[in-house]
């Protein structure tokens, strides 16, 4: 079983990274920092529709910070969503802002409503993270999901990724028996436990991803989108970025069982290879550009560094990854792999005790 004994530290963003975010334009002079957001005078449990403690509280500001903050908030969302034009936005208004203790980067929540038809969306507001960031950012280039996001400073704002959180989908979906072939959920996280070894994307249990529900003229798709970057290549362990290993994922994984066979399996495993090799040769200098700051910076402890490398070097029967000696390294190494092996030694897709 996949585990994570300790919480990862927040890695500052080194200039080599802020040179490429002002490079591709994610470095932006936002109008709110993150420590702005903390000026609170209170703050209040928020519970769910059932009245389940959501671990979010929201934050109640005086009168003169939350007109400051509200107006920064919604100038903010403009730059988001439409370059930073105000004037489309004149109808929109902040309903409220939630703080989260649990998670590493304690994220803001931003609930943003249109007063013309009550619809509403969120981002995001967090410390600003190089793990993160890297995360973001490979995913962007080299998965089919697009993400929006932008940095000032130390401050980290992200938009709102759209889906069905994993364990509701596993539990509302899998677990109610509403039709759709089984098979098409499988073959999906086959594909999703190959992108997030492939990216060294880590700890994509239930929690930490979204399903999105595809409806076509004769049956429903799927699509797992990660929604959690902060364990980007900072773990030694290579079953922590393989969700296959994390037990909370064992209904998806079941699937696998009664529908896919070996043969499937492998055959999905190098279809996603293949197009993840296209998408690294497409990225051309941009990922070249994000991987010659990447091998630079520090992302994680000498320790798992060396158990990593030692690791990916027995799966994939190749002493390359021998020589790394920094976690950008590994991930480049990782890249190379792509071509050289587009099927890789395979794992028995098991569930976990």
């Amino acid at each position: 079983m996949a585990a994570i004994r300790f919480k990862k530290p927040v890695f500052p963003v080194s200039d080599r990274l802020r040179k490429y975010l002002i490079d591709t334009h994610r470095e932006i002079d936002a109008p709110i920092r993150y420590k702005d957001l903390l000026r609170s005078s209170g703050a209040i449990t928020l519970f769910d529709k059932h009245g389940k403690d959501t671990l979010w509280e929201t934050m109640i500001y005086s009168e003169s910070d939350r007109s400051f903050i509200h107006e920064a908030l919604r100038k903010v969302y403009a730059q988001l969503k439409v370059g930073g034009d105000t004037s489309v936005i004149d109808h929109l208004y902040i309903d409220r802002v939630d703080y989260c203790l649990y998670a590493n980067t304690h994220p803001f929540r931003v609930r943003i409503v249109n007063k013309l038809n009550d619809l509403f969306d969120y981002f995001y507001i967090k410390r600003a993270d190089a793990s993160r960031i890297y995360g973001m950012e490979l995913e962007h280039l080299l998965s089919p999901n697009k993400i929006n996001y932008m940095t000032k400073g130390d401050t980290f704002i992200e938009e709102h990724i759209q889906g069905i959180p994993g364990d509701t989908f596993i539990h509302h979906y899998l677990q109610e028996n509403h039709q759709f072939n089984p098979l098409r959920i499988a073959k999906e996280f086959v594909k999703f436990n190959e992108r997030s070894l492939v990216q060294l994307l880590g700890d994509m249990r239930k929690d930490n991803f979204v399903v999105e529900i595809i409806p076509d003229f004769d049956e429903l798709y799927f699509r797992l989108r990660a929604i959690d970057f902060d364990q980007q290549c900072y773990e030694g362990s290579h079953t922590i970025y393989m969700p296959q290993f994390f037990k909370e994922n064992n209904p998806i994984i079941n699937l696998g069982f009664k529908s896919m066979s070996v043969v499937l399996e492998l055959q999905y495993q190098k279809e996603e290879r293949m197009r993840l090799l296209n998408r690294v040769q497409a990225a051309g200098i941009q990922l070249t550009m994000l991987l010659d700051a990447m091998v630079q910076d520090e992302l994680s402890t000498t320790e798992k560094i060396n158990q990593l490398s030692s690791e990916l070097a027995e799966l994939y029967g190749d002493d390359a990854f021998r020589t790394c000696t920094t976690m950008g390294e590994i991930v480049r190494t990782s890249f190379l792999m792509l071509e050289k092996y587009p099927v890789r030694k395979r794992i028995k897709v098991k569930a976990m005790a």
